[in-house]
């Protein structure tokens, strides 16, 4: 039986990575993503992400969708026609499926997010 998560308990060890350099916007930031919960069939991720500042491009499929909220820091995500959206500290938001853009990092963030990945 699966135990219930408390986001107070220490977090597991953080995967790094980047950018892939073809969707980078300059120099690929580091990020840090500590999922603290995965559904069996990958379909579900609930974790924490922290990034640098830095920006690259995102193209979700049709279905993904992510619901997040910002812990700290600054970012702003930009849809291909240009309208823009910033998110601060306790500020939550939702990238939904098949969304196209930029995602910006403005100030070092560290974010809770839900991914929901269906095919």
């Amino acid at each position: 039986m699966p135990s219930v998560i408390h986001f107070a308990d220490p977090a597991p060890a953080a995967v790094e990575d980047r950018p892939a350099a073809g969707r980078a916007i300059g120099v690929p930031p580091r990020r840090l993503t500590a999922e603290r919960y995965a559904a069996e069939d990958g379909a579900l991720s609930i974790g924490d992400w922290s990034c640098e500042p830095g920006a690259w491009r995102i193209a979700f499929h049709p279905g993904r969708h992510e619901f997040f909220q910002v812990i700290s820091g600054r970012l702003r995500i930009v849809d291909t026609k240009g309208v823009a959206r910033e998110f601060g500290p306790g500020d939550a938001g939702i990238i939904p499926a098949g969304f196209t853009g930029t995602f910006e990092v403005l100030e070092r963030v560290s974010k809770r997010y839900v991914m929901l990945d269906r095919a």
